[in-house]
């Protein structure tokens, strides 16, 4: 699986941005239909997002494409016209304001016609947007829902909207939570969604931050979802991009502090000695299996070379 940390959200109806999209340090493109898209310029993003996937090479990046949700007119038209004309370069389909594990079977069956038909060599993946207290509350019918499922996506503003919380920015994406909340404001659905995508091996996205004049707040942001779990974020504008890959890459000292565990932990098997320390510190299993879990992500990303340390 490619690196899945920043995912670079471009309105589907201005062919330009997605080139310099494809050329940006995203680790995945997400071509919009949905929120970014006036409703008269539906038909036209679609035939723009068409020709963009034909006319360039998108095969260094993972390629999503997010659909208007399927209680609208447009969600089927969109997934057969788009899939049936370049579903072989699609990795990923993203679901809206998923509400039921009927959302998730509607959507499957199309594609599971459209390939069978156009002879694919690989299925599109799912990536399933938790955006509304339904969608939450029918989470784990959701999530068992389908295989193609790859990834869980939060949506503060709709789930802000569905249960009727206080607006308190502009953008409504993340800004000024802390001037009425103590603490995370969002911390138990966005913990509910990571636990329900963790517990069967999905990835767990966090939502945009809205303000993209607003680098410090958006790093801010995204440390608090890293550190409760997630794997990436959205961004909305391409200077968000950086800032987020740096939050959801292990640092030098966390891949040194995990290769010093893991080293120990070698050492203490080898030698037949149960527990361990390290700095004085006494280090347990689920210690070893965090610092492992991050050994890995380091190696998954090319910062390391893909071998345990052993010394």
């Amino acid at each position: 699986m490619k690196p899945n940390r920043s995912i670079l959200s471009v309105p589907g109806q201005i062919g330009k941005m997605h080139l310099k999209a494809l050329q940006s340090n995203a680790d995945v493109v997400m071509l919009d239909l949905e929120d970014s898209v006036p409703v008269d310029l539906k038909h036209t993003a679609r035939d723009t997002i068409i020709q963009s996937i034909g006319s360039h090479d998108w095969s260094s990046k993972t390629l999503s494409v997010r659909v208007n949700s399927v209680d609208t007119p447009y969600a089927y038209k969109e997934i057969v016209e788009i899939v049936e004309a370049c579903g072989e370069k699609i990795d990923t389909i993203v679901l809206p304001k998923v509400n039921h594990a009927g959302d998730v079977h509607f959507v499957c069956r199309l594609l599971d016609g459209i390939e069978i038909a156009q002879a694919f060599s690989r299925p599109i993946l799912l990536e399933v947007c938790i955006e509304t207290a339904l969608g939450l509350s029918n989470i784990h019918s959701i999530v068992n829902s389908s295989r193609r499922i790859k990834s869980l996506v939060f949506g503060i503003a709709d789930y802000t909207a569905s249960v009727g919380a206080r607006l308190v920015s502009i953008s409504g994406h993340g800004e000024h939570e802390e001037e009425i909340y103590p603490g995370h404001r969002w911390h138990f659905p966005l913990s509910t969604m990571i636990m329900a995508a963790k517990a069967h091996g999905l990835l767990a996205i966090d939502a945009p931050y809205g303000n993209f004049q607003d680098p410090a707040g958006l790093r801010k942001a995204a440390a608090m979802t890293c550190a409760i779990g997630c794997d990436g974020k959205w961004a909305i504008h391409p200077s968000q991009v950086d800032p987020i890959n740096e939050v959801f890459t292990p640092s030098r000292e966390d891949i040194e502090r995990a290769a010093q565990i893991l080293a120990a932990a070698h050492s203490a098997q080898i030698s037949g000695v149960g527990a361990i320390a390290v700095d004085g510190r006494m280090v347990d299993q689920a210690t070893i299996r965090l610092a492992k879990k991050l050994w890995d992500h380091a190696c998954h990303l090319n910062l390391i070379p893909q071998v345990d340390p052993e010394v």
